[in-house]
């Protein structure tokens, strides 16, 4: 509990052996609860969350944003924290976030990696992908925003009834921040964090995943 409100970690993991113990080392005392939503890993990733103390989910249906959709459906915190498992992203940082959403009054933030600190920490071809969404949502949406593919938010439970989240999929995290932006009824931010280096391999094909993500933007833009 932080503050007295209660928080709840949610990871999805496919196959993050290599960075899932790194990443739960880096989970501060107060998160109440940690959800590890597994989409069928063939490594050791659930037996080493749950050797860690963390609840595992095994979702067999494949698909990172229903992979967070699940986990959110657990959580039973005031506060949700959801990052990836690969140890890319500061958990220990939540703290600060969260003051920073009381002291803003805000309801939803989304951590972001620009300007990025470590340069090995994005491939280039990552770091132009990015640039791109990121731009599009800007463009798109006329919303102003540093980080459209940021996998760490912070968020009050409470917003996701107000949300309408379509994908299952990796477009999940740019339409995540498109219905807090967007939402009138939801107050959002951008907090600065520090990116590192990804632990173990990627399960994702870039430009494919790029490409994707450029025809979900104009989808959700023009017709839902």
């Amino acid at each position: 509990m932080y503050k007295g409100l209660k928080v709840s970690l949610v990871l999805p993991c496919l196959n993050e052996e290599s960075g899932i113990r790194a990443s739960l080392e880096k989970v501060p005392a107060f998160v109440d609860e940690t959800i590890v939503v597994d989409g069928g890993s063939k490594d050791r990733t659930a037996q080493i969350a749950q050797g860690m103390g963390a609840k595992v989910i095994v979702e067999r249906r494949r698909g990172y944003g229903l992979a967070h959709k699940v986990g959110f459906q657990a959580a039973q915190g005031d506060l949700v924290v959801a990052a990836d498992g690969d140890s890319t992203y500061p958990f220990e940082t939540a703290g600060e976030i969260i003051d920073y959403i009381r002291e803003k009054n805000l309801d939803f933030v989304s951590a972001s990696r620009f300007p990025l600190r470590h340069q090995e920490s994005m491939r280039f071809r990552n770091f132009f992908g990015n640039v791109v969404i990121t731009l599009l949502i800007v463009i798109l949406y006329r919303q102003k925003i540093t980080d459209g593919l940021s996998g760490m938010w912070v968020f009050k439970k409470s917003v996701l009834p107000k949300m309408k989240l379509l994908s299952d999929n990796w477009n999940f995290s740019e339409e995540i921040k498109i219905e807090a932006m967007t939402n009138p009824d939801i107050r959002f931010g951008e907090y600065p964090i520090v990116y590192a280096e990804r632990l173990g391999e990627t399960k994702l094909l870039p430009w494919k995943v790029g490409l994707e993500n450029i025809c979900f933007l104009f989808y959700k833009r023009f017709l839902t």
